[in-house]
C-alpha cells in the first residue's frame, strides 16, 4: 500500500513510496488503498492477538499504523473507507508500537542497546518512568504501568530484523534467547490485551512468538486475509486509473495493463486466494513514468540466502518442477535453515497453483512475476559465477542475440567468453555448482532443462525455443563434444520438434572441468531428419 509522486496531472492522487503513516496519508492526500474492512475483520471481536509474515516492502508498516490510528480512536482519518461506519466505539487505548525497523541489530550488544531504546521511547510517550535496564524487564514494567486500569494494545513490527540480521553470526543462538525472554512478556500479560498483531519477514520457531505465546493466531496463510498486502487486480485497475491512462498515452491501454501484471503481479498467500501486485513496485513504476524495471527487489539483494543455496547444493531446478508439501511454509529453526522455506517466505517463490493428490494438498511454486525472476536468477547466476550482476546481463545480452539469428558458434563462442571470466576454483568445488551454474544461464535466456535430463554422470540436456529454431544441447563433462552429439541422436531427444516447421540444431558441447572451461562443441542440422 505504497505509492511515489508522478508528477504532472494534479488530478491524480499523488503516491508515495516512503510514507507508511497512515495519518500522514490521509491528511496529506496520498492515494490510500482502503483495507481497512481486514482491519475491521481483525479488531472485532476484542482481544485477539494475530501474527503474520509477509515478504518486505509489502505494507506491514502501513498496516500496524493503520491499526495505530484506530485505536488512537482517530475516526476522522478514516471517512470513505469501509471501516468508518462500522459498529465501533473508537475509544483510545494505551498502544505499545514497537518498530524494529531503522534500529541496529548487529551483535548481542547492539540488540540490546536497541531494544532499551525502543522501550524507552514507548514509556517516554506515556510518560511512564522505568527503573530497569535489561530490555525484558523494561518491557515488563512498561506493560504493568499501562494496563493498570484498562487493556493495552500491541504492535510489534518486524519481529525477525535482529534474527535476519545476525544469521550465520557465531552470537545467532544468544540473540535467540535474547529475543525469546524479551517476547515471552507479552505472554505474560495477555489477559490485559485489547488486542496484538505482529508482523515479519519470517517464521522462526524456538522465538516463543510460536511456542509460548499459543494464543496468537497465525493469518500468515489465512485465505481470509490472503489480499490484504498488494494489490489486488480490481485494486489495481480501480485505484491506478489516472495513473495507468497517463502512462497509456504512449502504449496501448490493454497491452500495457498486461504488461504490468506480468511485471508486478503474481505474489500468492493462499492456495484459494487471488494474486496481489507488489505495493513498492507499482509506486515505483508510475514514478519513473511507467519505466519497466527491477524495484523490489533493488531494495534488498538476499546475499545470504543466495549463499546458502550455494552452500546447500539447493536444487531449484527439482523445487520449481516437483510440487511440495504444505512444510516447505512452515516455521523454521534457525540452526537448520531451509533454503526452500526461505525462498516461500521471502517472496522469491510463490504458490502457483495447487493439486490433491494423496489426500493432502501439494503446491506447485513458481516466481511471482518478471521483476523477481529475472533479478533473482541474475544474482544466482552471479552467486554460482563470482560475476557482478552488470558482467552476467551483459553476457546473457550476447547468448539471446546468438540464439535469436540461430548462430550456434556465436552462442559457444560467448559461452567460452562468460567461463573465462569466471574464478577458476568456482567451478573445482562439486559437481553441482558446475551443472547449477549451468541451469541459471539458460534459465536466464528462458530456455527449459527438464529435471528428467540431469544425470549422475554430470549431463545436463536443455532445449532452447524461439519462432524460427530450436536448439537441442547436451552437455558432458570431461569427454568429448562428438560422444554428446551422438547421444542426442541416439536417444532421439529432437524427433519431438521433426514437424514444428523451424530449423532444428543439434549440439554437442564438452566441458573441461580442470581447465573449468568449455573444450569444444559439434553441431549438426536435424531440419530435415526422418527416421
Amino acid at each position: 500500500m505504497s505509492s511515489i509522486l508522478l508528477s504532472g496531472d494534479l488530478d491524480m492522487k499523488n503516491l508515495t513510496s516512503s510514507v507508511y503513516s497512515f495519518e500522514k496519508l490521509r491528511n496529506e492526500g496520498y492515494l490510500y488503498v482502503d483495507k481497512t474492512e481486514y482491519i475491521w475483520q481483525m479488531i472485532n471481536p476484542a482481544g485477539e492477538s494475530y501474527f503474520l509474515s509477509r515478504p518486505r516492502r509489502f505494507g506491514k508498516s502501513l498496516a500496524i499504523s493503520t491499526l495505530k490510528a484506530v485505536f488512537e480512536g482517530k475516526k476522522d482519518l478514516f471517512k470513505g473507507l469501509a471501516i468508518y461506519d462500522k459498529p465501533y466505539q473508537w475509544k483510545p487505548y494505551p498502544i505499545i508500537h514497537l518498530d524494529l525497523n531503522g534500529w541496529n541489530f548487529d551483535g548481542r550488544e547492539e540488540l540490546k542497546k536497541s531494544l532499551r531504546g525502543l522501550v524507552r521511547e514507548c514509556a517516554e510517550d506515556h510518560h511512564v518512568v522505568l527503573s530497569a535496564d535489561e530490555p525484558e524487564e523494561m518491557f515488563r514494567q512498561l506493560i504493568r504501568a499501562l494496563s493498570s486500569t484498562e487493556p493495552i494494545v500491541i504492535l510489534l513490527d518486524e519481529y525477525d530484523k535482529p534474527i535476519l540480521n545476525n544469521i550465520g553470526k557465531p552470537e545467532t543462538n544468544q540473540i535467540l534467547n535474547d529475543l525469546k525472554s524479551f517476547y515471552s512478556v507479552i505472554k505474560a500479560f495477555e489477559r490485559k490485551l485489547q488486542f496484538a498483531f505482529i508482523t515479519g519477514v519470517s517464521k522462526f520457531s524456538h522465538v516463543s512468538l510460536f511456542s509460548d505465546l499459543n494464543n496468537l493466531t497465525d493469518i500468515t496463510m489465512d485465505a481470509r486475509y490472503a489480499t490484504m498486502f498488494g494489490y489486488t487486480q480490481e485494486e489495481f485497475e480501480s485505484n491506478f486509473a489516472d495513473h495507468i491512462q497517463a502512462i497509456s498515452v504512449q502504449q496501448e491501454m490493454q497491452s500495457l495493463k498486461a504488461k504490468i501484471k506480468k511485471w508486478y503481479d503474481g505474489f500468492r498467500f493462499h492456495r484459494q486466494g487471488g494474486t496481489v501486485y507488489n505495493p513498492v513496485s507499482l509506486a515505483k513504476f508510475f514514478e519513473s513514468g511507467g519505466e519497466f524495471n527491477n524495484y523490489w527487489f533493488a531494495t534488498g539483494t538476499p546475499s545470504f540466502l543466495l549463499e546458502l543455496i550455494k552452500n546447500e547444493c539447493f536444487d531449484l531446478e527439482k523445487t520449481l518442477k516437483s510440487p511440495v508439501s504444505m512444510f516447505a511454509f512452515d516455521a523454521y529453526d534457525i540452526d537448520h535453515l531451509n533454503p526452500l522455506t526461505l525462498l516461500v517466505q521471502t517472496g522469491y517463490l510463490t504458490i502457483a497453483k495447487t493439486m490433491e493428490q494423496y489426500d493432502t494438498t501439494l503446491y506447485q511454486l513458481d516466481f511471482p512475476n518478471l521483476e523477481v525472476k529475472d533479478s533473482f536468477e541474475t544474482y544466482l547466476t552471479g552467486s554460482y559465477s563470482s560475476l557482478h550482476a552488470d558482467q552476467v546481463k551483459e553476457s546473457v545480452f550476447r547468448l539471446a542475440d546468438a540464439v535469436g539469428v540461430g548462430d550456434v558458434d556465436g552462442f559457444m563462442e560467448t559461452m567460452k567468453v562468460f567461463f573465462a571470466k569466471v574464478p577458476y576454483d568456482v567451478h573445482m568445488k562439486n559437481e553441482n555448482n558446475f551443472q547449477l551454474l549451468f541451469f541459471s544461464i539458460f534459465m536466464l535466456l528462458g530456455i527449459n532443462i527438464t529435471a528428467e535430463s540431469r544425470t549422475n554422470n554430470g549431463r545436463i540436456d536443455a532445449v532452447a525455443e524461439n519462432k524460427d529454431h530450436v536448439f537441442v544441447f547436451e552437455f558432458k563433462l570431461n569427454q568429448n563434444e562428438k560422444a554428446a552429439l551422438d547421444q542426442i541422436k541416439e536417444r532421439d531427444y529432437y524427433r519431438r520438434y521433426v514437424n514444428s516447421g523451424k530449423q532444428i540444431t543439434l549440439i554437442g558441447v564438452n566441458f573441461d572441468q580442470n581447465k573449468a572451461q568449455i573444450s569444444g562443441w559439434d553441431s549438426e542440422d536435424a531440419t530435415c531428419y526422418t527416421s
